[in-house]
């Protein structure tokens, strides 16, 4: 139950709310929408005295939030993060150093610290800081990835993708290969965006990816979510793209910000977890079969699993990785009691 009230209940009620109707707005829009919520609530009078009270206040209202979409994943990123921020600034002020887990379990969190509360608000206004240059500083590392006269495929629409492509393009001359991820065609608009900034840009069905392939000299996507193992939870048709770049020894580049970094090891099997479903309409309409589709069932799942083994390289705004680091950036992005925190003590 929810310990809020006044405007910030509304505010977190709108948000939850906005998340169940799967309002369409961009990742950062999400993180930083999150972020700010919780950066509010920290600031409450009379909610909390020491940093256990307002860690459990954090999980109850992340809880809620995480409910009312489970398979956007940033979200609880984003509550995970601040809570990393929580432990870290407590015991910054309080033992000036990183501290052993038999003292962390010992002390509990428990004491009261007069300048705990600014100094954690400080901390999270440096984090959504970080969120508004995320894009920007992926897209800085482009001239060290893309040479003269390459040609790089993509898939779909991803921001991240699009501003990492224009940055280059503004000193090398490159040609960019879209698959248009069909039933939502998002790559013709990515097309239509790399043209008007004159990047010669050539849009190709899903079903053509494996013979452009040969000409391609790096594969570069967007993702929704960098999965625990360094495998992807991206768009629908990037495993097949993958699948393809192996295929021709044709490298993998993701792109994406340490916010998408998530702790969970989800596999494409548990679908009700990982994935989010569309309409059928999409890809089949009833009108189009009548009482043929009366007894059937049809899926247009949006998300894709894409294994760690696919990826050559992922581009952080912290700078570039492989996936086999992703398992010490989630040590420094989140603490390992966090992890699971929204099937933990559920009251």
């Amino acid at each position: 139950m929810s310990v809020l009230d006044g405007k910030l209940k509304e505010d977190f009620e709108k948000f939850a709310n906005d998340l169940r109707q799967k309002a369409s707005v961009s990742s950062v829009v999400l993180a930083k929408t999150t972020v700010t919520l919780l950066k509010n609530l920290i600031g409450l009078d009379n909610k909390w005295t020491v940093a256990n009270e307002l860690m459990e206040i954090v999980r109850r209202e992340g809880r809620l939030l995480i409910a009312a979409q489970p398979s956007e994943t940033i979200v609880a990123n984003m509550v995970k993060r601040v809570l990393k921020i929580i432990r870290e600034d407590y015991e910054e002020l309080k033992f000036n150093r990183e501290i052993s887990e038999i003292e962390r379990k010992n002390d509990g969190y428990g004491s009261e610290l007069q300048k705990l509360k600014d100094t954690i608000i400080d901390s999270i206004v440096e984090l959504l800081e970080e969120l508004d240059q995320s894009v920007h500083s992926i897209a800085c590392e482009a001239l060290n990835h893309i040479h003269l006269n390459d040609v790089v495929m993509t898939i779909g629409k991803s921001n991240t993708v699009e501003q990492f492509l224009k940055k280059a393009a503004k000193k090398r001359k490159f040609q960019v290969v879209v698959a248009e991820c069909a039933p939502f065609y998002q790559g013709q608009e990515l097309a239509a965006s790399l043209a008007k900034d004159n990047i010669e840009t050539t849009v190709i069905a899903d079903s053509a990816t494996f013979a452009m392939m040969s000409r391609v000299n790096k594969v570069i996507i967007g993702t929704h979510t960098v999965l625990a193992n360094g495998g992807l939870k991206a768009v629908g048709g990037s495993y097949a793209l993958s699948l393809a770049a192996k295929h021709y020894s044709v490298p993998l580049i993701v792109c994406a910000a340490v916010y998408k970094l998530s702790p969970q090891y989800i596999c494409s099997i548990d679908q009700d977890l990982f994935n989010k479903f569309s309409s059928p309409h999409d890809v089949m309409k009833f009108s189009d079969g009548g009482n043929m589709f009366a007894n059937s069932h049809v899926y247009n799942p949006v998300f894709d699993y894409v294994p760690p083994e696919l990826v050559t390289l992922f581009i952080f705004n912290i700078g570039g990785n492989a996936p086999s680091y992703i398992y010490r950036l989630l040590s420094e992005m989140y603490h390992l009691e966090d992890y699971d925190f929204e099937t933990k003590n559920v009251d």
